[in-house]
C-alpha cells in the first residue's frame, strides 16, 4: 500500500505526501490513520488507514503514464456537443475519480471552451482547481517547480 514519504494523488484536493502513521481513539476505536499533507490547499489530512481504498487515493504517476497523457492533453478530441450541466456533470465525475488522465481531460477541455467564451463560475473554479492538481502532479513527477509543470501544459497545446 503506502509508506510515510510516498508522494500521492487525493482526488478534488490534489498531490500530497504521507507524513506519518497514527493511532487515534474515535467514539471508543482505536484506528490507524494515515497523516497526509497537501501543499496545494495547505491541508493536513487523517484518513483511516482501512479507507484508504475507498478515498480513491493512489500513488503520482509514473513518467510513461504522465507521457501519454499529456499527448492527449494536447492533441485529444474535445465534446464540444454537451450543454453546460452535462459538461459539469461528466466533469465533476472525472475529478472525483482522481484518475490522472480524467483530470487532464478537464483541464484540456474547459480551457478551450473558455479560449472561445467565458465559462460559468462553477466551471470556472472547477478548472482552476483541476490545473492546479494537474501542474501538481507534473512538477513531482518531474521534480520540477510549478512554473515549468505550467510550461510544459502550454508548449503546444491545441485549441
Amino acid at each position: 500500500m503506502f509508506e510515510i514519504g510516498d508522494n500521492i494523488i487525493y482526488p478534488m484536493h490534489g498531490t500530497g505526501v504521507i507524513e506519518g502513521i497514527e493511532e487515534k481513539e474515535i467514539q471508543g476505536q482505536t484506528q490507524k490513520y494515515f497523516i497526509i499533507k497537501i501543499p496545494m490547499n495547505n491541508l493536513k489530512v487523517s484518513i483511516p488507514i482501512k479507507n484508504i481504498t475507498n478515498s480513491h487515493i493512489r500513488s503520482v504517476a509514473d513518467k510513461l503514464s504522465m507521457e501519454k497523457v499529456l499527448d492527449i492533453f494536447h492533441y485529444g478530441e474535445s465534446d464540444t456537443s454537451l450543454s453546460w450541466k452535462q459538461r459539469f456533470k461528466i466533469n465533476s465525475d472525472k475529478m472525483k475519480s482522481g484518475k490522472f488522465q480524467e483530470g487532464a481531460e478537464v483541464v484540456r477541455d474547459l480551457t478551450r471552451i473558455q479560449s472561445g467564451k467565458a465559462l460559468n463560475s462553477s466551471e470556472k473554479q472547477m478548472l482552476d482547481n483541476a490545473r492546479k492538481i494537474l501542474i501538481g502532479e507534473i512538477g513531482v513527477i518531474q521534480g520540477i517547480t510549478e512554473l515549468q509543470a505550467k510550461d510544459m501544459l502550454n508548449i503546444g497545446f491545441q485549441v
